[in-house]
């Protein structure tokens, strides 16, 4: 019976430790670039700093250890919240999701949040998933798509939530 529990006891911390997620959003509203001397290099809107804040509440019990978000003012600023409650840097990545980001990915092993945009989430998802789950770019109007890819052994489990104001 002891070699049982001890058996029990081995199996649960070997899953829990091979157990992880991967928080996988769009930026938050943006501004609009109205003018033609405008960057579109855009800021958040208050509704976008109000989703940032939101996505800051919904990870607060998720132990995030690690924050990636491309290099663009609204993409680090839906991230900073988050990155800032855990007290974590935001590590910046390439525009477009490659190989190699996703094997640093894989490699950290650890709840990690990743802010992207309407047309790389589903890359980002999909190489994570290593098939084809998401099977084209978000929308332009969408920005409270929470995407969770889970971890487990080697078997990959793909959630969809909705978090914040819904989308228009």
């Amino acid at each position: 019976m002891i070699r049982i529990l001890i058996a029990a006891v081995f199996m649960v911390v070997v899953f829990s430790s091979c157990s992880h997620s991967y928080y996988i959003v769009r930026h938050a509203e943006k501004a609009t670039a109205d003018n033609k001397n405008m960057s579109s290099d855009v800021p958040l809107t208050e509704q976008g700093n109000e989703r940032a804040e939101a996505l800051k509440d919904v990870l607060r019990k998720e132990k995030i250890a690690f924050v990636f978000s491309t290099n663009t003012i609204r993409t680090k600023s839906t991230a900073q919240p988050t990155a800032s409650l855990f007290q974590l840097p935001v590590t910046i990545y390439g525009p477009r999701p490659d190989s190699v980001f996703i094997s640093l990915l894989t490699s950290v092993k650890k709840n990690t949040l990743i802010v992207g945009h309407s047309n790389t989430v589903d890359d980002v998802v999909n190489m994570l998933c290593k098939e084809k789950r998401i099977v084209a770019d978000l929308p332009e109007t969408q920005y409270d798509n929470l995407f969770i890819v889970k971890k487990k052994g080697k078997n990959f489990i793909l959630q969809q939530k909705k978090y914040g104001r819904p989308s228009e």
